[in-house]
C-alpha cells in the first residue's frame, strides 16, 4: 500500500471515530433527568386531601430531584379531565398524575373513557392507603352511624351526603353504605373535596364520607365531628372513632389510596428516579407527620406494587358498581 493510500485510510479512521463519538453524545439519555420542571397533575380542585398529599409529595421530591416539582389542579368529569391530560402528555417523565380511588373505578363507571387506563399509564409508586371518615357538623343531630341509619329509614332520600365527585371514594363509600345498611341517601357530587366540605360546613349537605386527608384539619379544629371510619379496623389516627361496621353495618369496609403515575412509555430510568425521589419524600418527617395525623398507611414500594394493588381494587369495585347500578351521572 503506497503512502497516499495509508494516509487516506488513517484519515478515514479518524473521521469514523469522530462520527461515532458524536453519535453517542447526541443520543437521548436520561442520566441528567430531570432537566426542567416536573408537574404533578391533581384531577381535583385545590384544597382537598389529594391536593394536600400531592403538594407535600412534590415538595419532598423537588429537594431530591434538584428541580421544581409543581402541582397543577385540573378538576372535572370525575377526575377524567386531569387524568386524560397526563395520558396524552409526552412520555418524558415531566408530567405525572396523582391518582386515587377513582382511577380504579372509572373504567367500570365510564364506558367510553378517552384513554385506556390499563395501557395509558406507567406506575411509579403507591404512596399509601387511608380510611375515609363519615363526618357531620358539630351541631348535627346525628351523633353515630346508628343515628344516621335510623333517620334515613324514617325518611328515605331526605338525608344527603357530599362527595368530591362521581366515582370517587367519598361517593362509592356512601353507595356501599346505602347498599349494606339498606337505606336511601341522596348523593350530592362536587368538583373537589374543598367545595364539598365548604357546603358541609355551611349546612347545605348533611354528611360526607370524606378522605381523612381532606377533613383531619377540620376535625382537629372542632369544625367537623367524626362518627365512623370506613376501614375494617379503627384508624390509629382516630382511635376513638368506631368503624362503620361497629356502628351497625357488619362487614362494611372501604379505603382511599394515593398513587403516582407517568404516561405510558416513560423511560425506565426516569421511572426509577421518580420512584426513588418519592420514597425519600415520603420518608421525611414532614410527610410522615401528615400521614400519621391522617391515618395514612405508608406503602412506598416499587412500581409493581401500585400496579397489582390497583388491579385488585378495579376488580372489587367493578362488581359493586354493577350490583348497585351506579352510573357516572
Amino acid at each position: 500500500m503506497n503512502t497516499l493510500m495509508k494516509s487516506f485510510f488513517r484519515n478515514l479512521g479518524v473521521t469514523i471515530t469522530l462520527v461515532a463519538v458524536s453519535g453517542v453524545a447526541a443520543s437521548p439519555s436520561f442520566a441528567a433527568y430531570p432537566e426542567r420542571v416536573v408537574r404533578i397533575i391533581v384531577p381535583f380542585a385545590p384544597g382537598g386531601g389529594t391536593d394536600l398529599i400531592a403538594r407535600s409529595l412534590g415538595t419532598g421530591m423537588s429537594q431530591v430531584l434538584g428541580q421544581s416539582v409543581i402541582v397543577e389542579n385540573k378538576p372535572g368529569a370525575g377526575t377524567i379531565i386531569g387524568t386524560e391530560a397526563v395520558a396524552k402528555s409526552p412520555a418524558g417523565g415531566y408530567t405525572l398524575l396523582i391518582a386515587t380511588f377513582a382511577h380504579a373505578v372509572n373504567p367500570s363507571l365510564q364506558p367510553k373513557l378517552p384513554y385506556a387506563t390499563d395501557k395509558a399509564f406507567a406506575p411509579v409508586i403507591l404512596v399509601g392507603r387511608s380510611p375515609n371518615i363519615l363526618v357531620v357538623k358539630p351541631d348535627s343531630p346525628y351523633k353515630s352511624v346508628k343515628d344516621v341509619i335510623t333517620a334515613a329509614k324514617a325518611a328515605p332520600g331526605k338525608l344527603n351526603f357530599a362527595s368530591q365527585g362521581n366515582g370517587t371514594s367519598a361517593h362509592l363509600a356512601g353507595e356501599l353504605f346505602k347498599n349494606m345498611a339498606k337505606v336511601s341517601l341522596t348523593h350530592v357530587p362536587y368538583r373537589g373535596a374543598g367545595p364539598a366540605i365548604t357546603d358541609l360546613l355551611g349546612g347545605q349537605v348533611d354528611m360526607m364520607f370524606a378522605t381523612a386527608a381532606a377533613v383531619t384539619p377540620f376535625l382537629q379544629s372542632g369544625k367537623l365531628r367524626a362518627i365512623g371510619v370506613t376501614t375494617a379496623q379503627r384508624s390509629p389516627a382516630h382511635p376513638n372513632v368506631p368503624t362503620i361496621a361497629e356502628g351497625g353495618v357488619p362487614g362494611y369496609a372501604a379505603e382511599s389510596w394515593y398513587g403516582l403515575y407517568a404516561p405510558a412509555g416513560t423511560p425506565a430510568e426516569a421511572i426509577g428516579k421518580l420512584n426513588a425521589a418519592a420514597k425519600k419524600a415520603i420518608a421525611t418527617d414532614t410527610f410522615r407527620k401528615r400521614a400519621e395525623d391522617e391515618g395514612l398507611i405508608i406503602s412506598a414500594g416499587d412500581p409493581a406494587e401500585l400496579s397489582s394493588y390497583v388491579r385488585a381494587e378495579e376488580m372489587r369495585w367493578t362488581r359493586i358498581v354493577k350490583e348497585n347500578g351506579i352510573t357516572a351521572e
